[in-house]
């Protein structure tokens, strides 16, 4: 359904469809792909394309497996350097360039921290909705994340209201576009002005922009879900003061009670 005001989505870059999957289709676990460098020494392959998000803003990278004519191996460390993304397997014998490989991730894993990812953002656009005060900082593993804002002070009172706005707006099912914006139009756009995309690199054009219509949008590389409904039940399980401007709150996701 449409939503008034709101442009569709851009297309993503041919280079992004076609190589770095998950930054597409965060759904996807499943690929196949040729092996296009090898690392011997420090037991590593790079793919012609790959569903593994690679890690990065806070989130961990996904692991999973390879598997070739040979058998299938596990998948234990994802990373980019420079313009490649490395597999790290678990395995002395690695496959030759120009094999065909097919990759699997830990789904499980990779759909509890896109639900960990996307309650994160929730807890922006509440901080930001309430406080008017952007996120400084961050990090998540599956099922529990934590990030900082400039606020005047951590109450057990604020981690109350925290956890009840942030259920409201995952009751309130809001849709969550992935959006590829040129960054002349990023720098203009006062949601991504708050979430400080003026300091990722200028060479990173267009950004990549996850949008929870009607609630956040920032500049993000992860994985996320399609609504806010999928994510489940957030607790705010601590809220800190770590210096003068710098308030920590910490979450937890949960499965739905069943009926």
């Amino acid at each position: 359904m449409a939503v008034p005001g709101h442009r569709s989505p851009s297309p993503p870059p041919p280079e992004l469809r076609d190589t770095e999957l998950f930054a597409v289709d965060a759904y996807r676990s499943s690929f196949d792909a040729t092996v296009i460098d090898v690392d011997r020494e420090q037991g590593r392959v790079m793919l012609s394309r790959t569903a593994f998000f690679p890690g990065g803003g806070g989130q961990p990278c996904d692991v999973g497996t390879l598997t070739t004519g040979d058998g299938t191996v596990p998948v234990t460390r994802v990373r980019r350097e420079g313009p490649g993304i490395w597999h790290w397997l678990d395995t002395d014998d690695l496959p030759d360039r120009g094999i065909d490989v097919h990759g699997e991730l830990d789904w499980p894993r990779r759909h509890l921290l896109m639900r960990t990812h996307t309650a994160l953002h929730i807890l922006c656009g509440v901080i930001w909705s309430e406080f008017s005060i952007p996120v400084t900082g961050g990090n998540m593993e599956p099922s529990k994340g934590r990030l900082d804002f400039p606020l005047p002070s951590a109450s057990a009172e604020l981690g109350r209201l925290v956890e009840r706005r942030i259920n409201e707006e995952i009751d309130n099912a809001h849709e969550i576009l992935v959006d590829f914006v040129g960054r002349d139009a990023a720098d203009e756009d006062p949601a991504l002005i708050r979430t400080s995309a003026n300091l990722i690199p200028r060479e990173i054009d267009p950004l990549r922009v996850i949008d929870i219509v009607g609630l956040d949008k920032q500049a993000d590389g992860g994985t996320h879900l399609m609504n806010t409904s999928d994510v489940g039940v957030v607790r705010v399980t601590g809220t800190e003061s770590k210096g003068k401007d710098n308030k920590r709150i910490r979450i937890a996701v949960e499965d739905r009670p069943t009926a």
